[in-house]
């Protein structure tokens, strides 16, 4: 009598299993370390940012800081201007980049010498857990709850 080649059924349901466990053990940990990674682009946003305001402000010293992420992005920088300064990247100037909402506000004074920024997550516990703040000082701050002034009572990230 000669045996049969090939797997039996309960052999390829036992490899079927080892690789729906594996894969219940692999997802969460990726979906985390891609969260982690959306934060870490969110907060070196918030920097590029901050550092393309102090640009900004020094170029343009009658206006003060940006009033918009347009005036510091832009796509028609021959020359750059006040409305359009080409400091950052034109994904980031249109307010959302890497699961994260991007919004500058309360920019006062005249010249403008204040202005809050904000990074919040699209989608909460998915792109991200942590909403981000800076103001005028570009310290990156953070919170575990939405951030609706920011200033030196939201802890820094450092």
């Amino acid at each position: 009598m000669r045996r049969a080649l090939g797997f039996s059924l309960i052999e390829l349901l036992i490899v079927v299993a080892i690789i729906l466990i594996i894969a219940a053990i692999a997802v969460p940990s990726y979906l985390r370390a891609r969260m982690e990674a959306n934060e870490a682009a969110a907060v070196s946003g918030l920097r590029t940012i901050n550092t393309a305001q102090v640009t900004y402000s020094s170029a343009y010293s009658t206006v003060g800081f940006a009033a918009t992420l347009t005036a510091l992005g832009g796509s028609s920088c021959n020359p750059p201007s006040a409305t359009s300064a080409c400091m950052i990247d034109t994904v980031l100037a249109n307010g959302s980049k890497t699961g994260y909402s991007f919004g500058l506000t309360n920019v006062t004074g005249t010249p403008a010498a204040a202005y809050q920024l904000f990074g919040t997550p699209l989608t909460w516990n998915v792109t991200g857990t942590r909403y981000f703040c800076s103001y005028q000082d570009a310290v990156v701050r953070f919170s575990l709850t939405t951030i609706t002034t920011c200033d030196a009572s939201v802890p820094s990230l450092n």
